[in-house]
């Protein structure tokens, strides 16, 4: 190996340790056998990794600067993979600063529930009371796994580090890596009485009742997230959240279309010709006391001559935003019945219905197909 170890690294002697150690990674990235497997590019990794070595030890590194003899340095002193480590992520793969061990608190799982609800709650919002079956926090040991009265103890295989060391030669030296204790599984310490009530996970599972709050204008497959609600974790660690599911059930008289509602009426051919008004149930009269202040019936006017298929839009009678303001409108639309069922003298006044307006033969028309309200806002928006 030259003796020039600073020459090696690409470093001035007056370099600091974080020059050194950035010096090394970049070569280390470019020599390492996995980029670089030819013989010479891994003798030349071998030469900068053992310059890294003493240069990145303070004392060895006074002695090199001091012209000692550098032929023992890294013979047989085992240059590691923890070292190697070391210089990468600066310090975190060594024994003195692994990982430690594991925490037995970790928060807990989130968890989901469905709750069905009718079309007027989903749209008006509704409070309920639900029954969840989560892990909660032991009462008889507070979470902390273990009998009353008792402790966990550390480890006698890790001493409480939850890590082992395990080393093995390959042609940089020997390699140390570390892996979680199997004794302890990682967490440092044995739990020699676990409580009876948890078996020495510090959560159960238990049944309780929460009361939900389901905002205004949620659709279906809406998730409502109730924070802190969820599963607790493992060692009665921080607990996960609650997702509230909505699913909608299907009215039968009102479909929902975004914040819009739409509806159907159907009226006699007579009142279609000649115009009525008619008085609806409002999807307000669904969840409306006898307090109430919401309105339980709409009115619209059918015009005379109102053709079947028309659309009457009622702005702001919809469904409320779920995050602002405002609401969607109602879609109303008229289908005109044609009566299938006379008798002698409903033809008779129909037949001279049809002589005064000089329909006796008529010859069929086609017409363009008419577009539903929400065609021709789509239309509007995009002419091309």
């Amino acid at each position: 190996m030259s003796q020039d170890l600073y020459a090696l690294l690409g470093v001035d002697r007056s370099a600091d340790a974080d020059a050194i150690k950035k010096a090394y990674r970049k070569l280390a990235r470019q020599l390492h056998p996995d980029v670089n497997p030819d013989p010479e590019t891994q003798e030349r990794f071998k030469e900068v990794s053992r310059a890294y070595e003493v240069l990145s030890d303070p004392q060895k590194r006074a002695a090199y600067d001091r012209g000692g003899d550098i032929g023992g340095f890294g013979q047989g002193a085992g240059f590691s993979f923890t070292d190697i480590m070391d210089a990468f992520f600066g310090g975190q793969g060594g024994a003195a600063g692994g990982r430690g061990p594991r925490p037995r608190t970790r928060r807990g799982q989130d968890a989901l529930i469905r709750l069905d609800v009718e079309l007027a709650e989903a749209a008006f919002g509704v409070t309920r009371e639900l029954k969840v079956d989560t892990a909660v926090t032991c009462t008889l040991c507070h979470g902390e796994g273990a009998a009353p009265g008792t402790r966990p103890v550390t480890c006698d295989t890790c001493h409480g580090a939850g890590e082992v060391a395990h080393v093995q030669r390959s042609f940089l030296g020997e390699i140390r890596t570390l892996r979680p204790c199997a004794a302890c599984r990682g967490y440092g310490t044995l739990i020699a009485d676990p409580c009876q009530e948890c078996a020495g996970d510090g959560r159960v599972r238990s049944r309780r009742t929460i009361t939900v709050k389901i905002p205004a204008g949620v659709d279906d497959g809406t998730r409502v997230q109730l924070s802190g609600q969820g599963e607790v974790g493992p060692g009665g660690g921080q607990p996960g959240d609650l997702f509230v599911e909505i699913h909608v059930a299907p009215h039968p008289t009102f479909r929902r279309h975004g914040y819009d509602l739409q509806c159907t009426v159907s009226v006699p051919m007579t009142a279609a010709a000649l115009g009525t008004t008619l008085e609806l149930p409002t999807l307000e009269a669904d969840v409306a006391g006898e307090e109430s202040e919401l309105p339980r019936t709409f009115t619209i006017e059918v015009r005379p001559g109102t053709q079947s298929g028309t659309e009457t839009v009622l702005r702001g009678q919809g469904v409320p935003a779920l995050r602002g303001t405002g609401r969607g409108d109602l879609v109303v639309t008229v289908l005109v019945e044609t009566p299938t069922r006379l008798d002698d003298r409903q033809e008779e006044l129909l037949a001279e219905l049809a002589k005064l307006r000089g329909e006796e033969t008529v010859a069929g028309q086609l017409r363009p197909a008419q577009k539903s309200v929400f065609g021709r806002l789509r239309d509007a928006f995009n002419p091309h």
